[in-house]
């Protein structure tokens, strides 16, 4: 196999057989291939696209370029859970605890941000101390003893998939469909579970802008995992606004800890409580309706919340129990933004956000970037609420006073408003098996 070769046959939309994209995904583990030539092949890709065969193919040479786990003879109740990025998506710090608290383990690999898409690693270390990476050994012993892990790839577990997500943020090659398919699908396997729950995002903070792309996106996905011996179920969740009021790391952190206090945005709630019955029902085998009532349960409890602070602790992270929370770094300048007129909000673009908390040092423009966790946004009012001219809508936090103003500007500029409340619209628009999908029709 030529990387040459293979660059030009995919730039010439033909098709890779399954051996040469095993060696080239070797290869590149290995350094023999450089960053250029595989960001060349992933432009390719980007632009042409690949078959079902080649995605598969992809998936499972990337998910054995190092190390895998079985779950299923440490475990017999597992499951994994995995969202295709969105702006102020901190869902999985609210289904996973859920879920655990239900008696599922759930080991969960994480990445970090994606361009204007914020990463469960970088949200957790932004608590003080807390330790995403670990060893295989320690993962499972975390597992076996709190039932919950989530840490960023090990060296060994699907190395290749590290080392093309990182690239792939910093050569405008994360929108495409098998490259996402392939590299969510290669760490859920190389982790291990048996049953997988995806959160496929869609709209303007998402890779996928329309239903019928992110449906599709699900089915490959869903599809992958049947040919690999995985049960899959996957949820389309609208992205066309920020999920929750908060966008930014830590924001985002402390924002799940109050929905598992039972003080968040229901927007948020409704999706980690969808996410984490269908892990509760697949794990164990048990109807949806039982599986959420075990999901409520655990909520109204605190049994999640516990779950979620037994991790955070035992991965060093810096817990407040008399707060309940997780101690937080905060801005140093946080500021407000006032209504300029009286009516209904009825847009909050998503995409428009995202960027403006990456501007903010919460995202990477470069792999090497590093992030501010403190910096983002809190909007005070939800899609769909009426406000008066002058109203508190939103705070920007920020390094310094002339980042936080410019920030206030663009996001005046990324909200609409109305004077009659805006149409509703579905939050979760599709529930797809690699057999079946189910739209919702509220």
């Amino acid at each position: 196999m030529n990387p040459i070769d293979l660059i030009q046959e995919k730039k010439e939309n033909r098709a890779h057989l399954a051996s040469d994209l095993e060696e080239f995904v070797r290869a590149y583990v290995n350094h023999v291939i450089p960053d250029y030539q595989m960001a060349a092949w992933l432009m390719a890709v980007c632009l042409n696209g690949m078959t079902q065969a080649e995605t598969s193919a992809l998936t499972r040479a990337m998910a054995t370029s190092g190390a895998t786990l079985d779950l299923g003879s440490h475990f017999l109740h597992s499951a994994d859970k995995h969202s295709t990025g969105g702006v102020g998506d901190k869902t999985t710090l609210v289904a996973v605890p859920l879920a655990a608290a239900c008696g599922v383990k759930v080991a969960k690999m994480s990445g970090r941000g994606l361009g204007h898409t914020g990463g469960t690693i970088d949200k957790l270390e932004s608590i003080p101390g807390l330790r995403t990476t670990l060893g295989t050994a320690e993962f499972l012993a975390q597992l076996a003893e709190t039932g919950l892990v989530i840490a960023g790839q090990t060296a060994n577990l699907a190395p290749a998939d590290k080392m093309m997500y990182a690239l792939r943020d910093v050569t405008a090659t994360v929108a495409s469909e098998p490259l996402i398919a392939a590299s969510i699908m290669s760490k859920k396997i190389a982790a291990g579970a048996k049953h997988i729950v995806l959160d496929v995002k869609c709209g303007q903070g998402a890779f996928m802008k329309t239903v019928e792309e992110a449906v599709r996106l699900a089915q490959t996905m869903a599809e992958i995992g049947e040919r690999l011996g995985r049960q899959v179920v996957a949820y389309v969740t609208n992205m066309n606004r920020p999920l929750g009021r908060a966008v930014g790391n830590a924001l985002e952190v402390a924002e799940a800890v109050a929905t598992l206090k039972g003080e968040g945005p229901a927007d948020l709630l409704a999706v980690g409580v969808t996410l984490a019955t269908e892990m509760v029902s697949l794990a164990f085998a048990k109807p949806l309706p039982n599986a959420r009532s075990e999901v409520n349960e655990a909520l109204a409890s605190g049994a999640a919340l516990a779950r979620l602070r037994a991790m955070i602790v035992r991965q060093g992270g810096a817990w407040d129990d008399l707060a309940q929370a997780p101690r937080l770094p905060k801005a140093p300048v946080t500021l407000p933004l006032y209504a300029p007129t009286e009516g209904y909000l009825t847009g909050i673009d998503a995409l428009a956000i995202g960027r403006l908390v990456m501007s903010l040092g919460a995202g990477r423009t470069r792999k090497e970037d590093e992030i501010d966790p403190r910096t983002g946004v809190v909007m005070g009012v939800a899609l769909g609420e009426r406000v008066a001219v002058g109203d508190t809508i939103a705070h920007v936090h920020a390094r310094s006073e002339a980042e936080a103003q410019a920030a206030l500007h663009h996001l005046a500029d990324a909200l609409s408003w109305s004077p009659v409340p805006p149409r509703p619209t579905p939050l979760i628009y599709a529930r797809v098996t690699a057999t079946h999908i189910e739209y919702d029709n509220d």
